[in-house]
């Protein structure tokens, strides 16, 4: 690798690709310098005069990813240096940096990382065809036939590869599809992340270092949007440098490469790598020198701005008057007959997918909003809510979860106005809605967790539930006027976006010759901060703006997308709502909602972060690590994980008898015999005098008056254990024996014909909870029916509702059946019934108990 690199980028052509790095930092430099004056001029005045901005309804939190990380897994890397495929564990921070290390040991016992890969710029992809593709593209001269000898030899089915024109590329590869594509949706975030643009924080540095940009790409020609301004300032720089610098490469080194069609490909690859990082290193060091300049200087312009601000306002408003009496009629011509008849189109093609990514946002947001308040239904423990909240407070940072509401986004088309406006490809705005999503997604889940932690103080345990449901109502509400508002906002950039470059591009032509003659127009002294450059645009989307504005207010009149009206304003606002905190809450140390977190210092802490979870995979090596044990927050469940019996109740018997081994709480009955037993209780005859297997001896002509329910809880028994005790004692059976079981099968006989008389009366009889707390059952309702009380039993879930069938002369009763299995917890209908049977001999009554009974103790 490293002869076909040296071979190639000789002393010369680094020479080469060093001077053109000069020459581009060069004129950038100037733009930049002039565009830094006019951002500090704006930045002041607008401290000075002040300016009104929407109120929105949510909170906004300062660091939501603060001690949190995204994800970390192992998988298979393949290494060019040695030509073979390697176990990597990968870490995934909070600054979506994904770092490589050996294997999951190394990463816990903090070694340094064997690479760390910046995904501005990049591409996700998850197919071989996907990525020739874009190869043969980019290298024209060179072209692979997804048919002929593969690229590269995928030790499995399901690849994922990390694509940039100019950087090296990055294979890897899992076990499963599961895995996939849950790792397609980290790699897409981290990519999403990385190319959201620069910090708005900085309200000089960066709207001089968009203009001045902005202006460079159009003085070569290019007006339209860019794709490839994505990550920071000096990243950004070399993307510049090598949009020229690239093709000029290509066709001087590609022919010269030797070997077989795949082997010119990956050593363009790394050849192309290699020029990208030293286009990096000097763009790093030029801009932060250049920088520092301007910094240095500001003082001084922030000195002269204050004290001549007015005189400085009023000369730009004079030129401003001059420069939009020459352009108007031209400006208004093409905003008559090519502007106005596109804007309605270019607008519904944005509205449409954007609006349904917002829908899906709010969807998912409802879904788990209501998951919280049954649980806190279920149990209103205060810890229980504190683990719940914990669960959803990093919901808009899921990838997983959120990956249905970027799809949406996905199928922006804007073919029509790629050539006509010169927009590149929709990636743009599809990644700047995609943004917003998630930042609306955390405002409301961040709103609800101040709400439901303001409301918790001074309020019992009862109120909980109604509590949560009064803050999951407000979110909702105020999330349906900010998401109008957004997506106002977003579909005005947009469209000025597409079509200012356009007219810019026709009317620059016209009056660049007539522009310079306005400079005679400014002082010298407010020279640096008037640029009549600057201010023909601004004239120009002034022109335009109106039409924009219009159409989007027409649309939000016609309540289209669920837009609200600009004069819209919540009447149930929170005043004191922004009062609240801007940090996240802790809810874990708050409410003990995560057990064990204090254990193992800072790798405990960054598994109890991790916001997707783990995949658990069964059979696969331990070499292997990637996504085995979860680590980190399950509780946000991905695709349908975790969705079986998370709202099934576990109830605690209220008596519990010590030592007593409890069995597996058994799930929906899957036989025959088992339904029948839940809609025929068997029923046990306890006395003082019992069998040896339990039981009460009955003979005819005795009669059962009342049937009582016992106060004490008998484990229940193994019906292995049983059957072993009935086969050992069956061939020791007297005839007296013989006798009593006839006699005892006769009665359960008649037991379960009066039991099938009037089942209605018996269920509604069972339906009753001793403490009231239970809701009355309906007769017409299926055990299919999801209840949204939370109040499931596990036995009933999926149970199909099955008739009593009556017991025929032909049905035997089997003697191992008379015996009642107890299962704590298990509740079945209670009856109370008047049968005959035969009586003590010694004048007791006998006592019969059912399941039912035994729950409700």
């Amino acid at each position: 690798m490293g002869d076909v690199i040296s071979t190639n980028l000789d002393d010369g052509k680094r020479e080469m690709i060093t001077a053109r790095t000069n020459a581009v930092m060069a004129e950038f430099g100037r733009f930049y310098e002039q565009q830094y004056a006019v951002a500090l001029f704006n930045s002041v005045r607008y401290e000075i005069e002040g300016g009104g901005s929407i109120q929105t309804q949510l909170l906004h939190r300062k660091d939501p990813l603060k001690n949190k990380s995204i994800f970390s897994g192992g998988l298979f890397q393949y290494l060019e240096e040695s030509k073979k495929w390697r176990s990597r564990f990968l870490y995934v921070g909070d600054s979506y940096n994904i770092s490589l290390y050996e294997s999951k040991a190394a990463h816990d016992r903090g070694l340094h990382s064997k690479g760390v890969i910046n995904c501005a710029g990049y591409r996700a992809l998850t197919s071989m065809e996907e990525y020739l593709g874009l190869l043969n593209n980019s290298l024209s001269d060179t072209k692979a036939k997804v048919a002929s000898s593969p690229f590269l030899k995928c030790p499995t089915q399901f690849p994922l590869i990390l694509w940039h024109p100019y950087a090296r590329h990055h294979y890897f590869c899992v076990m499963t599809e599961k895995e996939q594509t849950k790792w397609h949706a980290v790699f897409q975030d981290c990519v999403r992340h990385t190319n959201n643009g620069l910090s708005e924080e900085c309200k000089v540095s960066t709207p001089a270092f968009t203009d001045a940009l902005r202006l460079y790409r159009q003085a070569k020609g290019h007006y339209g949007t860019w794709d490839m301004m994505s990550g920071n300032q000096a990243q950004i720089l070399a993307n510049l440098v090598m949009e020229t610098l690239h093709p000029e490469l290509r066709n001087l080194i590609v022919p010269r490469l030797k070997g077989k069609l795949q082997q010119r490909q990956k050593d363009w690859m790394l050849i192309s790598d290699a020029v990208y990082r030293q286009v990096l290193s000097q763009t790093r060091a030029q801009h932060e020198a250049m920088v520092q300049v301007c910094e240095m200087e500001r003082p001084r312009l922030d000195a002269a701005l204050r004290t001549d601000m007015d005189q400085i306002v009023t000369s730009k408003e004079h030129v401003s008057g001059k420069i939009r009496a020459l352009v108007s009629p031209r400006v208004e011509h093409l905003v008559r007959n090519n502007v106005q008849p596109y804007i309605h189109s270019i607008l519904e093609a944005l509205m449409e997918p954007t609006s349904r990514g917002f829908f899906e946002v709010r969807d998912i947001l409802f879904r788990e909003l209501v998951e919280v308040s049954k649980n806190s239904m279920n149990d209103g423990s205060r810890e229980k809510l504190g683990e719940h909240m914990d669960k959803i407070s990093m919901l808009a940072f899921h990838p997983v979860k959120m990956q249905s509401c970027y799809e949406k986004m996905e199928t922006l088309n804007l073919e029509g106005l790629q050539q006509r406006c010169d927009v590149s490809s929709p990636s743009v705005f599809i990644q700047r809605a995609q943004i917003l999503m998630r930042q609306q997604m955390d405002d409301a889940v961040h709103t609800f967790e101040q709400l439901v932690h303001q409301s918790l103080d001074g309020h019992s345990n009862e109120d909980l539930c109604k509590t949560i449901q009064r803050c999951q109502d407000r979110v909702l509400k105020k999330y349906d006027y900010d998401s109008s508002t957004v997506r106002k906002k977003f579909f005005r950039e947009a469209l000025l976006q597409i079509i200012i470059p356009y007219m810019l591009k026709q009317l620059s032509p016209s009056f660049s010759a007539d522009l310079p003659k306005f400079k005679e127009l400014i002082f010298e002294d407010f020279s640096r901060f008037i640029l009549v450059e600057n201010i023909f645009e601004e004239v120009v989307l002034q022109s335009v703006t109106k039409d924009i504005m219009m159409a989007v207010k027409e649309a939000a009149v016609q309540r289209r997308h669920n837009l609200y009206r600009d004069s819209v304003v919540l009447t149930n606002s929170d005043l004191n709502l922004h009062l609240l905190g801007e940090d996240s809450i802790d809810w874990a140390d708050n409410f003990g909602g995560v057990k064990g977190e204090k254990q193992g210092g800072e790798v405990a802490n960054r598994r109890r972060k991790q916001i997707v979870s783990m995949i658990q995979l069964d059979g696969m090596p331990m070499l292997y690590e990637s996504c085995q044990e979860v680590p980190g927050m399950d509780g946000i469940p991905e695709e349908n994980e975790g969705q079986v019996g998370q709202n099934l109740i576990t109830e605690e018997p209220l008596n519990p008898v010590e030592h007593v081994p409890v069995e597996k709480e058994p799930g929906s009955p899957d036989s025959i015999n088992q339904i029948r037993d839940l809609i025929n209780p068997v029923l046990e005859v306890k006395d003082g005098s019992q069998l040896t297997n339990g039981m009460f001896p009955l003979k005819e002509g005795d009669e059962v008056k009342h049937i009582p329910s016992v106060m004490e809880t008998v484990p229940r028994e193994s019906p292995k254990k049983v059957d072993v005790e009935l086969d050992t004692t069956s061939s020791e059976q007297t005839l007296e024996e013989q006798q009593r079981v006839s006699a005892i099968e006769n009665a359960i006989q008649q037991i379960e014909i009066a039991i099938q008389e009037d089942p209605a009366d018996h269920l509604s009889e069972g339906a009753i909870d001793s403490d009231g707390e239970f809701a009355q059952t309906s007769t017409n309702s299926s055990p299919r029916h999801h209840d949204d009380s939370g109040f499931q039993s596990p036995a009933n879930e999926n149970v199909e509702e099955a008739q009593p069938q009556p017991i025929t002369g032909d049905e035997v009763v089997d003697a191992d059946q008379v015996m009642l299995t107890l299962v704590e917890g298990v509740k079945t209908p209670s009856v109370d019934l008047e049968v005959k049977a035969p009586s003590d001999v010694s004048g007791k009554k006998p006592e019969i108990e059912t399941t039912a009974d035994r729950g409700l103790l």
